[in-house]
C-alpha cells in the first residue's frame, strides 16, 4: 500500500515536488524503481478496465448513453489526441518527439464512452506525429473497416477523414439542418475534451511533464494513469479540483490547452453516409 501511495504521489507532480518526507526515507533511486514496477502492475490491469463495447447489448447502450447528451444517433465513442509532456529523451530520434507547439511530448489518441471513461488507448506515438497517422494505424480502425461495429459511428474533429462510419464536423454549415448535425456532434464529441481534462487534472504528471529519460518508462505511466481515471470514474470518485500546492507557473486552463494542437484535414472524405444522416435524421 506505502508502495501505490508512493506512486500516486509521483503521478500527481511528476517527482517535481516530491519532498525527502515523501520518500519516506527511501533514496530517489529505489523510490523510482518502485514507481516503476507498480506503474507496470497497474497498466497490466488495462484488459480489465479499458474495454471497449463488442457485445450488441453492450454496444447498445453505450449509443443510448451518448443518445442522451445531444441526440446524436448510434454514436459508439469519440476520438481525439492530447499531447502529454516529457522532456528530450536525446539521441538520433530526439526532434521526432518535438510537436507543432515546439515542446516535446508523447501524442495519445483516446476513444472515451458517455460515462467520460476512456474505452480505448493508444500512446506510443512521438508527438511530430499528426492525429489521423495514429487512427489510420490503430486496430480500432481496422476493426470498424471490417464492420466489427454495425452500424456505428466515431465521432470527432475536422482534423480526421469522414468515412462511413467517422462523422466529422462541418466546416461551413448553411442549412438549419446542417447546423444542427453540427450542434449535437460539438456537443456530444466535447465528452473527449472532458475527458482530458479530467485525466490531466487528476493526474498532473500528463501536463506538466515528467523527468523520465527513457521513453519506455513513460508510456505505461500513461496506460496506468488510464487504468486508474477508469476505476475512479466506476466507483464514483469526486472530479479533481484544482491543486494549488503544485505552484504552477501558468493557469492550469493554459496547461491544459497545449496538449490540444488543432490539425486539419484536407483530404476529401465520402460523405454520403453524413449528408443521408443530415438530410434524413436531422431534417425531421
Amino acid at each position: 500500500m506505502n508502495q501505490l501511495l508512493l506512486t500516486l504521489r509521483f503521478y500527481a507532480t511528476g517527482c517535481h515536488l516530491l519532498t525527502a518526507a515523501d520518500f519516506g526515507g527511501i533514496s530517489k533511486s529505489s523510490c523510482h524503481r518502485i514507481v516503476h514496477r507498480v506503474t507496470k502492475a497497474i497498466a497490466r490491469l488495462r484488459p480489465r478496465y479499458i474495454k471497449f463495447p463488442i457485445l450488441p447489448e453492450e454496444i447498445k447502450k453505450t449509443q443510448v448513453e451518448f443518445f442522451n447528451i445531444a441526440r446524436f444517433p448510434r454514436v459508439i465513442g469519440c476520438i481525439d489526441c492530447t499531447h502529454v509532456k516529457v522532456q528530450s529523451f536525446g539521441g538520433n530520434d530526439a526532434e521526432y518527439y518535438r510537436n507543432r507547439k515546439g515542446y516535446f511530448s508523447i501524442n495519445v489518441q483516446a476513444i472515451c464512452n458517455a460515462n467520460l471513461e476512456i474505452i480505448d488507448i493508444v500512446g506510443r506515438w512521438q508527438g511530430s506525429v499528426h492525429d489521423a497517422t495514429i487512427f489510420n494505424n490503430c486496430r480500432i480502425r481496422a476493426l470498424f473497416e471490417a464492420g466489427t461495429f454495425g452500424n456505428s459511428f466515431l465521432l470527432g474533429d475536422g482534423g480526421y477523414a469522414l468515412r462511413p462510419y467517422f462523422m466529422t464536423p462541418l466546416q461551413n454549415p448553411r442549412t438549419r439542418m446542417e447546423q444542427l448535425y453540427n450542434e449535437s456532434h460539438i456537443r456530444t464529441r466535447n465528452t473527449i475534451e472532458r475527458v482530458f481534462g479530467i485525466w490531466k487534472r487528476r493526474f498532473p504528471i500528463l501536463a506538466v511533464g515528467s523527468r523520465f529519460q527513457k521513453v519506455d518508462k513513460v508510456l505505461p505511466v500513461i496506460v496506468a494513469t488510464a487504468v486508474l481515471h477508469n476505476i475512479a470514474r466506476q466507483t464514483g470518485d469526486a472530479l479533481p479540483p484544482n491543486d494549488p500546492a503544485l505552484q504552477l507557473p501558468v493557469p492550469w486552463e493554459n496547461i491544459l490547452q497545449e496538449g490540444n494542437i488543432v490539425y486539419r484535414n484536407d483530404v476529401p472524405g465520402n460523405n454520403e453516409i453524413q449528408r443521408l444522416l443530415i438530410n434524413d435524421y436531422f431534417r425531421r
